[in-house]
């Protein structure tokens, strides 16, 4: 079974530092609004990147090996906050944005649903506690 330790230390404020099991490192921070100092991510924030990120990562991945390409990808994750404590995601959704000439939209729709259907782990844990839709758009 894979274990990841990450280790997250308070440095002043409401700032924090968290490493990575890869040694990188993030800060963490909230708006001048809630009393910090927005010096970093805020940690819901960063759990959006990293559905966008892990997604993304496995689009690349896949494309490259269905031979398929496009000049850009962009993610962006729209997320409901829900108004009463504990707040949470309880709606996400994540659209891709393919940029490039001649873009194979079926095979790139493929790509895509691979991510989501199958490897993407983060998209895995949101659909525990909110409802998931994605679309895909194509710039060419």
């Amino acid at each position: 079974m894979a274990s990841n330790i990450v280790t997250t230390e308070w440095k002043k404020n409401l700032l924090f530092q968290s490493d990575n099991p890869n040694g990188a490192q993030v800060l963490m921070d909230t708006s001048f609004a809630n009393g910090g100092n927005a010096a970093g991510a805020s940690p819901k924030a960063l759990m959006l990147s990293s559905l966008a990120g892990y997604s993304g990562l496995d689009v690349v991945m896949i494309a490259e090996k269905m031979r398929v390409s496009f000049d850009d990808l962009k993610i962006v994750v729209e997320a409901n906050l829900t108004e009463e404590h504990p707040k949470y995601y309880d709606k996400v959704h994540v659209k891709y944005f393919f940029e490039g000439n001649n873009l194979d939209h079926d095979k790139l729709t493929k790509v895509v649903n691979l991510s989501i259907e199958k490897y993407c782990g983060v998209m895995e844990m949101f659909r525990q506690f909110a409802k998931v839709t994605t679309e895909i758009i194509f710039n060419n």
